[in-house]
């Protein structure tokens, strides 16, 4: 049964590896057996998240790239290829946080947090799923916070997410039965990151203590465990969900 959750001969791609838990889902990915392809626009932290990979025995590949960028997109995809043979596995993890006022906000704001959030996620899933192989996987890096609100003015962020979401299901719709790619979405609670890293003091306190079961933050450790079972063969016979991992946040 454990073999099913091993990547051994994969090829996976994590956008947003530059920090949080990008960085944390590649070193995942390589120690379940993986080679992993990391894309993000910071080129020189790209550079400490290879040596990360690599560390663990498995070889790495890092390609600067904007996923708001189609062209990009086909880039990443297309380095995977070249260098290690394919893609079966994507983590789209690249994302923005915001937090502005709705009668605030531009609409220079609110479209860069989508296209980044939600149409990069699109443009990258197009990119590999015009090669990935029968059997691949991807996995939509969501949140909870498309479930529901957390008292910060989040509107392009949450609106991004909750599209993710349905764009998880569309994308499962069409592509598993005629392409044998599975699409799903995790949606993580709080987990430390950069965004978490902006908000106001005592506020990521107060939500654990009031909206969390657990009553503490996620450990990256649990998000990815739950990102390399969507990419293994262990959930094969799972497809279009969308998988809260927030400690009982959405409980209360």
């Amino acid at each position: 049964m454990l073999e099913r959750f091993r990547l051994d001969g994969k090829v996976a791609i994590v956008t947003g590896a530059s920090s949080g838990l990008g960085v944390a889902f590649a070193r995942g990915l390589a120690e379940a057996g993986a080679d992993v392809v990391i894309g993000a626009r910071r080129a020189d932290r790209l550079e400490k998240t290879r040596r990360l990979v690599e560390e663990t025995g498995r070889r790495c590949l890092a390609v600067p790239a904007d996923v708001a960028r189609p062209e990009d997109c086909d880039a990443l995809a297309a380095a995977a290829v070249e260098g290690f043979g394919g893609v079966d596995v994507l983590i789209n993890n690249a994302g923005l946080g915001t937090a502005v006022p709705a009668l605030k906000e531009t609409p220079a704001e609110f479209r860069q947090v989508v296209e980044v959030n939600l149409m990069g996620a699109y443009w990258m899933a197009q990119a590999c799923a015009r090669v990935m192989r029968p059997g691949s996987s991807i996995v939509n890096v969501g949140s909870v916070l498309a479930e529901t609100t957390a008292g910060l003015p989040q509107a392009a962020y949450t609106a991004s997410k909750a599209a993710l979401a349905g764009l998880t299901r569309d994308l499962a719709q069409q592509w598993t039965g005629r392409r044998g790619i599975r699409v799903n979405c995790l949606e993580p609670g709080f987990f430390a990151s950069e965004m978490t890293d902006q908000y106001r003091p005592g506020y990521l306190e107060q939500m654990v203590d009031t909206r969390v079961v657990m009553r503490r933050p996620g450990d990256p450790a649990e998000l990815v465990a739950a990102a390399v079972f969507l990419a293994s063969e262990a959930s094969s016979y799972v497809t279009g969900v969308v998988l809260p991992v927030d400690g009982g946040f959405l409980l209360t």
